[in-house]
């Protein structure tokens, strides 16, 4: 499939999906005789995990070393997994201070209300 397909089935534009094959995220995408390129499904894979990996926050250095874990193969598990792990910690505490957050703009929004209701 072209680029513009891979864009809307991934999630990430074709300038996203460009910058990330210039960065070494992408492993290898072929090319057809028009020299346009094209998408396997594993591409896709990939880059939806992308997609989602940045979407959780997860830093372009560490996206990138997950990258370069994967093009070593399956020596590389554990160290991809822990890179993994790692991230899950960080989403598990960026919820615990969202939720935090959202409990402030509650509060804050109560307050609002009760302030709007004796103005009436």
């Amino acid at each position: 499939m072209r680029i513009s397909e891979a864009a809307t089935i991934s999630g990430l534009s074709a300038d996203t999906i460009r910058y990330y094959e210039k960065s070494g995220l992408v492993p290898a995408i072929k090319r057809g005789p028009d020299r346009l390129r094209r998408f396997s499904p594993e591409n896709i894979e990939w880059l939806t995990l992308l997609y989602w990996l940045r979407k959780t926050g997860m830093p372009m250095k560490e996206m990138r070393r997950f990258a370069e874990l994967y093009r070593q193969g399956a020596s590389s598990i554990p160290e991809r997994k822990a890179l993994l792990l790692r991230h899950e910690v960080r989403l598990r505490e960026r919820r615990v201070d969202l939720d935090q957050c959202s409990k402030v703009l509650a509060y804050k929004i109560e307050t609002y209300k009760k302030i709007e209701g004796d103005l009436s």
